[in-house]
């Protein structure tokens, strides 16, 4: 345990926060590319301009986080996607933390976790983690990864994609923004829901859902970002 601690810690302060959000958005990003990561992608993630990225991106590849090709994009080396996991994690855990213990809403946590995310303690994630029992997923359905920086996924899919009479659990949602989460909880619309597909419409792709017993027409992007387990 002792040496995961000290191995955690010397990945933790190597980085500043600034490298820490580049590894963290090229890791959130490479999950779903099958190629490697553009630094147009990156700079778009980051709000930020392609120069500043291809700067970074030559400091990070000097401290062997990542691999740049040129027309291949970027990949995270196997320290860098251990290094990006864990600060996910502690993110994660303190969005957690937030809910639970502090009573914030699922919609305020992020850009606080964003912050917390930083605090290079193995000791203090630790603790938390312990605190509130080990938990696997975030309040937004995210999973959270373990001190090894392994990721637990599970088979999920998005509610568009049901047909009708189909049925599932709300699990997670795709859009984590205030906006949209504060529209679910008007809607009350909360994960572990089960959602039944009543009708489809050819038009606009809308559904009707019996949600929570209750019945409600919800337009394609809310389902474009509503993940169901079946």
């Amino acid at each position: 345990m002792q040496k995961i601690i000290s191995l955690h810690h010397k990945l933790e302060s190597m980085f500043s926060h600034s490298e820490e959000n580049y590894l963290k958005a090229i890791y959130h990003l490479g999950i779903t590319s099958v190629n490697g990561v553009s630094t147009n992608a990156i700079a778009k993630k980051l709000s930020t301009k392609a120069s500043s990225v291809t700067d970074m991106i030559k400091k990070l590849a000097e401290k062997k986080v990542l691999i740049y090709k040129k027309y291949q994009g970027v990949s995270l080396t196997e320290e860098g996607k251990k290094t990006a996991a864990l600060i996910v994690r502690k993110h994660r855990l303190w969005e957690v933390f937030l809910v639970e213990k502090l009573n914030f809403n699922w919609d305020e946590v992020h850009d606080v976790a964003e912050q917390l995310e930083h605090i290079k303690s193995s000791k203090l994630i630790n603790e938390i983690d312990a605190l509130l029992g080990f938990p696997k997923f975030d309040p937004h359905g995210d999973p959270i990864p373990d001190t090894n920086g392994n990721l637990h996924l599970i088979e999920k899919k998005l509610l568009s994609t049901l047909q009708i009479n189909e049925t599932g659990i709300c699990i997670g949602v795709k859009d984590s923004s205030a906006s949209f989460l504060q529209f679910l909880d008007k809607q009350q619309i909360a994960l572990g829901q089960e959602v039944e597909v009543l009708e489809k419409e050819d038009f606009d792709d809308s559904m009707t859902i019996k949600i929570n017993n209750k019945k409600m027409t919800v337009s394609n992007k809310i389902a474009n970002n509503l993940y169901i387990q079946k």
